[in-house]
């Protein structure tokens, strides 16, 4: 996979109808610096806003995904940024004169071929990858849906299996293993599709008001009579003769792949994934998917993808938070900061967990009047160092834990098995039992030499520090 980041040389440009709001538009793709990602920008607005190509700015998933940011929007994305992610282009500035692009043929090769026309330029920055390094799932029983990410080093594939209980379709699976090889020919050209019965209900929803034969698939399901298709293509205004054709298709359309919607399927998970905001290192496994999965999902890495950027942000080129890093989230100082280094970290949801540790000392401020002669650890400063751990682990999870505080409420079923004396490390393990939105418990050890001395549960709350004062 390529290391350093990519825009394009020159401007290019598209025009056409929107596939469900019929609006004509023009799009433009402009070269834009590094780090400055893809971005879609409505020309026609005043202000000229910006739409980030993120999750966090998804409204709506109705047959296409919507992006809307500081009153603007965007619809039917997926298939500009899988054309995008495809090509392995990180800085993109995407003008539009309307709220929709041009639908072209319902595939990304018109979007694929502008873009190749515009050659590419390499970029003094190197890509931000987003490497999963465990399985993270996402299921919907009710649709059927289970979408994986696997680890997979270096390498970004995908694998989709879809079931529409259809005999013009049947079961289709399909494998995309290399972007630069199989991208462009094999599932660009992969087009949209709709079955039959979903086009006039469509029609009712507001939808596909910019679709027609030219640039969709409509596959026949059921046993409609050519004089029910007439009658439907009255309805729906479709212009010329409308017939049931041999291939389970109207008007007879060839499909381009045996599996084309397989592979179209593919292609929307592909642009979709596009909104975790970062190139991914995974093999992806998708059974049944659609956009509002894909989105959900595309929302789960985003989340592990920002916390992976915190804590790069606070540990730059290592895995852990030293005494400094911690300074900069923690508010507390001498001699009440009592966590030395933080070991682990992880985020995972379902997973919160840290691990820290506070190197003991005969030169503690504590030991002079705690039992002299005998010096032995408080069992409260033991605790409050197990609280500070939590605190990290709850700060840790935060875009901006500066302006947080954390404030402990509770400590419950606490137990202290061995004494701790100077020249004991005590490592810490924190892990988050419960999120009540505004409260937490966690549930923490202290060990000494592998030897359980403490231990305890905790109630927390993250408050503003304004609110604080």
């Amino acid at each position: 996979m390529r290391a350093n980041q990519r825009t394009i040389k020159k401007v290019v440009r598209l025009e056409g109808v929107g596939l469900h709001t019929g609006n004509s538009c023009t799009m433009e793709f402009h070269p834009a610096a590094a780090d400055y990602g893809i971005r879609f920008v409505r020309r026609d607005l005043e202000g000229v806003p910006e739409i980030p190509a993120l999750a966090d700015f998804v409204t709506d998933i109705s047959r296409g995904t919507t992006l809307s940011h500081n009153g603007a929007s965007v619809h039917t994305v997926e298939h500009v940024l899988a054309a995008v992610v495809g090509l392995e282009i990180d800085n993109l500035r995407i003008e539009l004169t309307a709220n929709e692009p041009p639908v072209g043929d319902g595939s990304a090769t018109p979007y694929v071929d502008s873009l190749l026309s515009a050659e590419f330029e390499e970029q003094d920055a190197p890509r931000g990858y987003l490497v999963i390094d465990s399985t993270i799932s996402y299921s919907n029983e009710e649709k059927g849906v289970e979408i994986v990410a696997l680890p997979l080093p270096n390498d970004y594939r995908m694998t989709v299996m879809v079931d529409y209980n259809n005999p013009a379709l049947g079961s289709q699976h399909t494998g995309l293993f290399s972007l630069e090889k199989e991208f462009i020919t094999d599932f660009a050209p992969s087009r949209t599709f709709c079955f039959l019965h979903e086009v006039e209900m469509l029609r009712d929803q507001g939808l596909i008001k910019g679709g027609n034969l030219d640039n969709a698939i409509v596959i026949v399901d059921g046993n409609p009579t050519q004089a029910t298709i007439d009658a439907l293509t009255k309805r729906l205004g479709l212009e010329g003769s409308v017939i049931l054709g041999q291939h389970g298709t109207l008007n007879n359309k060839p499909l381009r792949f045996k599996n084309e919607p397989a592979r179209h399927k593919l292609l929307d998970l592909l642009g979709d994934l596009a909104l975790v905001g970062a190139p991914i290192q995974a093999q992806i496994l998708a059974a049944r998917p659609g956009h509002a999965s894909n989105v959900e999902f595309a929302k789960k890495l985003r989340t592990i993808l920002k916390k992976k950027k915190h804590l790069k942000k606070y540990t730059p080129g290592a895995p852990i938070f030293d005494i400094t890093a911690i300074e900069r989230i923690m508010p507390h100082r001498y001699p009440f900061l009592l966590v030395d280094r933080i070991l682990e970290l992880d985020l995972e949801p379902g997973a919160e967990r840290i691990v820290g540790i506070k190197n003991v000392t005969y030169n503690e401020p504590f030991f002079t009047g705690h039992f002299p002669g005998n010096p032995i650890m408080p069992g409260v400063l033991i605790l409050e160092a197990m609280a500070q751990t939590g605190g990290m682990l709850m700060l840790g999870s935060l875009g901006d834990p500066s302006s947080k505080l954390v404030y402990f409420m509770a400590i419950d079923k606490a137990k202290f098995r061995k004494p701790v004396t100077p020249g004991d490390q005590l490592v810490f393990e924190v892990k988050l039992i419960r999120n009540r939105g505004k409260s937490f418990q966690l549930s923490g050890q202290a060990f000494v030499d592998n030897q359980l001395v403490a231990e305890a549960e905790l109630m927390a709350a993250i408050v503003d520090r304004e609110e604080a004062k």
